[in-house]
């Protein structure tokens, strides 16, 4: 009896994940792609190609200007994608998504925008959201890339104050990115978020991959959204379309 041939790598409906932005947020990402996925078996879930590159220079740096530019190494960790097979890119990272423009038109790929993702499932939320909170890197913040989305779906987004977004929420992140998160870090995150909800906040955005990593959904009082789960789930919806790159 002859052994099949496994399909090409060029089929339809592989997902490229470019990460590395960090790698524990990677990780998460990929357990939440599986654990999303309808199935009963290894060949129900999806095919994905993941590429994990954390020398990609670090992007709020980036924004802030006191770091290089990433976009060199977003274009070619994407090509590496596409080379390999994937069909549609996901990047789980927010800060990431200010340099999608600049390599979109250049990876021959679709790429799947977490963060307009978001601004979706917050404009399909039942009651509505008037008014968002967002807990996220500070390139992100000044990039303004959840106001722009957000906006155009009017839905007002209130922020953490200098000394907080410092204090509590980066110092959130770079205690998940060191590997050293722990109570104190879920109670500084959780902190932040309060700020929001007393600013009216309806949801809190965990507007950094490494963000639902420290602090718990049941730690905030009103809906915590994970753009990766959003993410994530998108992706599976797209698959159940017709392919990922459908």
């Amino acid at each position: 009896m002859s052994t099949p041939s496994p399909g090409p790598l060029t089929a339809p409906g592989i997902i490229g994940i470019l990460g590395g932005m960090g790698p524990a947020a990677t990780a998460d990402f990929y357990a939440k792609l599986v654990s999303v996925t309808p199935g009963s078996s290894d060949q129900d879930h999806l095919r994905t190609v993941i590429w994990s590159d954390p020398t990609i220079p670090d992007r709020t740096e980036a924004l802030l200007g006191d770091g290089p530019d990433p976009t060199p190494w977003l274009l070619a960790g994407s090509r590496v994608l596409r080379e390999a097979g994937a069909t549609v890119i996901a990047i789980p990272c927010n800060t990431a998504h200010a340099f999608v423009p600049r390599i979109a038109g250049h990876v021959g790929l679709p790429i799947v925008h977490m963060i307009g993702e978001v601004a979706r499932h917050l404009a399909a939320l039942r009651p509505h959201v008037r008014t968002a909170g967002l807990l996220a890197t500070t390139g992100t913040v000044r990039a303004g890339l959840y106001q722009e989305w957000l906006g155009r779906l009017g839905i007002r987004l209130v922020l953490p104050d200098t000394a907080a977004q410092d204090r509590e929420v980066m110092a959130g992140i770079r205690a998940v990115k060191a590997g050293t998160h722990d109570a104190t870090t879920t109670a500084l995150l959780a902190r932040a978020a309060q700020r929001l909800t007393g600013q009216g906040a309806q949801a809190v955005i965990a507007g950094c991959t490494e963000i639902p990593l420290g602090l718990p959904a049941d730690a905030v009082d009103v809906p915590l959204v994970d753009p990766a789960l959003v993410l994530a789930r998108a992706l599976v919806r797209r698959a159940g379309a017709g392919g990922a790159a459908a």
